[in-house]
């Protein structure tokens, strides 16, 4: 059988030869499948003859195939006589076909004769040449998968499910915006090599690139946080239930949400079913895993406060949360996340307000400066703030599809978590007093917010001053043996790279020699990476390299820029990128946000306004009566929030005299309407 199959396929190679441009064209419009027609015949044997090399690799014998078909038959009985449709059973019998015809190559189906013409029943000589040549390759390329499995083509995908929103993890396809913004999401996550899920429900693994996001965000902020006068720290994971109950309004916000750990050791099943949690080890007290650190930090504040002098008191933490979530999307809402959380404890009012409002700013500053991201400052209206907060405030940012996303919050605490835990201090005339207290936080759903500002469909867009690497080189080798090129360009390589880490920027040069330069490109555009420099032995002997911006003004062409300039014109093309992203951002903001709108007219234009509708929508800015159960009914009956009060427009009071867009009554407020993530 092995020497049959060795035969047939030199003989095919052979025959195929024998008419050369229709080989030739064959060949080429098989390129990517990798033909190989090496079968690594001994060069000082006969090449028409097999070596014993080659029939040891043929690993399919005569009975195992007439196995196979007799197994194959059985299948196919089994499920005619179960009444299966006959589409059920076509695959089968297609594997069938192709066992028999191992063994018996006349038993191949022949080949499926091109579709005629309306008007022409006749084919012509080229025609017959082409039909006859591809199914000659068809038959070659099935005999040389017999020779080495690994050279057949990969089977066809199936074809996708019209709700089915998930790629292979190494599919490179983005879909379009403007087919589905929800999808290109997603893939976009995946390209860009930025996060996956995990084997745990809710949760993602985000991977290095991702990370390295995360940590430029975090070093902007930390400095920050510092700056506004908190110190970092850190407090347990596991909180005890008892804790949770000690604000009525807070365990209420986050009871739905709560992990909850019973148990403190497992043991093997008796019955043999694997572990089971020990019945003898049920914790009195159960613990939840951190949805946030309110109660620990205020259980530890009353150790630590006692006097006016010890106020202000302000911690930060980094750390991860757990909150339950049925409905996850990557970065935007996860049932595990990462995130910052200040917590601070003032001696009056005032002082507790005033920081809050002071971080929200801290907030505005970071996704403006550093992510190019405009946002409206606002608070919250009463059913929105956080669970035990008497006012919250927050940052919005609008997307590419019109939805809002909650970017960052700070909250007045008032005086709850301090009379929950009873923290006072002795005031400058000796009385004792309760504290008042304020919590502040951005999470990684920054990421999600960064990528859904700037990207496109040609992959992730980064602002330069969050971008992990801000320059990509990639140097163009030079020919094998031209050592005084390679000499040169490893010279001027060195010297391109020293000046652009000399003015400060991140600098990574791409010099995998098991890649091609242009699947490079691909690469770091996916990514995002801001600028791309070229540079071969051409470009060294011309005193020249090439820039490529991937997003703003000049991105479209290249630039050649002198080696002696290429520091200081990376530094200023790359700061012009981050303001061009920050001014693109903004216009959309402005433009999306519409005013002197009727409530039908919201209605009608939400009504069809889902996460995959690209562009979408927008924001409304309208006069309001706070109302809560109108605030109820417009989530019902459109799914629209108040997404904030936003602090510019009702710091000038133009609500007064106008009317409630919704009820008609005297307005109370502005008020940001809007879907969201």
């Amino acid at each position: 059988m092995s020497s049959i199959l060795m035969a047939s396929f030199i003989g095919a190679s052979q025959a195929l030869r024998l008419s050369t441009p229709a080989f030739r064209s064959a060949i080429r419009s098989t390129r990517n499948v990798n033909l190989n027609l090496n079968v690594n015949l001994n060069p000082n044997v006969n090449p028409f003859r097999p070596t014993a090399t080659t029939v040891l690799r043929m690993s399919t014998s005569t009975s195992d195939i007439e196995a196979q078909i007799k197994a194959k038959g059985d299948e196919i009985r089994t499920l005619k006589e179960s009444g299966a449709e006959k589409s059920a059973v076509a695959p089968y019998v297609k594997e069938l076909l192709a066992l028999k015809a191992q063994l018996e190559p006349a038993a191949a189906p022949p080949p499926p004769k091109a579709a005629a013409k309306e008007d022409d029943d006749t084919e012509s000589p080229e025609e017959s040449t082409a039909a006859n040549t591809s199914f000659a390759v068809k038959e070659l390329l099935a005999l040389k998968a017999q020779l080495e499995p690994s050279a057949a083509p990969p089977p066809p995908k199936a074809a996708a499910k019209e709700d089915d929103n998930a790629e292979s993890p190494d599919s490179d396809f983005i879909c379009p915006r403007k087919e589905n913004y929800s999808k290109w999401y997603n893939d976009l996550i995946r390209v860009a090599d930025l996060a996956q899920t995990s084997p745990v429900r809710g949760c993602m693994v985000i991977k290095p690139w991702g990370m390295s996001l995360w940590d430029s965000i975090r070093t902007d902020l930390d400095a920050r946080v510092i700056s506004h006068g908190a110190s970092n720290a850190y407090f347990p994971l596991l909180i005890p239930k008892s804790f949770l109950s000690k604000e009525a309004e807070h365990v209420e916000g986050f009871a739905k949400e709560c992990a909850v750990v019973t148990h403190h050791r497992l043991k093997a099943d008796p019955e043999g079913g694997g572990l089971i949690a020990d019945p003898d080890a049920v914790l009195e007290d159960p613990l939840i895993i951190r949805p946030t650190s309110e109660t620990m930090i205020w259980h530890m504040f009353k150790d630590w406060i006692s006097s006016h002098r010890d106020l202000p008191l302000k911690i930060n933490q980094w750390a991860n949360v757990m909150r339950w979530e049925l409905r996850t999307r990557p970065f935007l809402r996860t049932s595990e996340f990462l995130w910052q959380e200040g917590h601070t404890a003032h001696a009056t009012s005032e002082g507790a307000v005033e920081d809050a409002r002071a971080m929200l700013e801290q907030y505005a500053g970071l996704c403006e400066d550093m992510l190019s991201m405009p946002v409206v400052k606002g608070y919250k209206s009463p059913s929105e703030r956080f669970a035990g907060a008497e006012e919250t405030f927050t940052i919005e940012a609008l997307m590419q599809n019109g939805w809002a996303l909650q970017s960052g919050t700070s909250h007045f605490l008032g005086q709850s978590f301090g009379k929950a835990f009873d923290v006072k201090f002795q005031d400058r005339d000796g009385k004792m007093e309760t504290v008042w207290g304020t919590s502040w936080g951005v999470s990684t759903r920054l990421i999600g917010a960064l990528i859904m500002t700037h990207s496109d469909d040609a992959g992730l867009v980064l602002p330069p001053r969050v971008a992990p690497v801000q320059v990509v080189v990639v140097p163009i080798p030079a020919k094998k043996n031209d050592e005084e090129g390679k000499q040169k360009l490893d010279s001027a390589l060195d010297d391109l790279v020293a000046g652009l880490k000399g003015v400060g920027l991140r600098v990574k040069v791409d010099d995998r020699d098991y890649m091609r330069n242009g699947a490079k490109y691909f690469e770091w555009e996916r990514k995002g990476v801001p600028l791309r420099i070229e540079l071969g032995p051409r470009d060294v002997k011309s005193g020249s390299c090439v820039f490529k911006y991937r997003a703003g003004i000049d991105s479209e062409k290249k630039q050649f820029v002198d080696l002696a300039d290429v520091a200081s014109t990376a530094e200023r093309g790359l700061e012009d990128m981050q303001k061009n992203l920050f001014v693109a951002a903004s216009e959309r903001l402005q433009k999306g946000i519409r005013t002197g709108v009727a409530y039908k007219e919201m209605k009608e234009l939400l009504e069809n306004d889902t996460a995959g509708v690209y562009p979408g929508v927008g924001m409304f800015l309208v006069p309001w009566k706070c109302d809560e159960a109108n605030e109820d009914k417009i989530k019902e009956e459109c799914k629209a929030t108040i997404r904030c009060y936003p602090l510019k427009e009702n710091g000038a009071e133009i609500w007064k005299g106008q009317k409630c867009f919704y009820s008609g009554d005297d307005a109370t407020h502005m008020a940001l309407f809007g879907r969201a993530f």
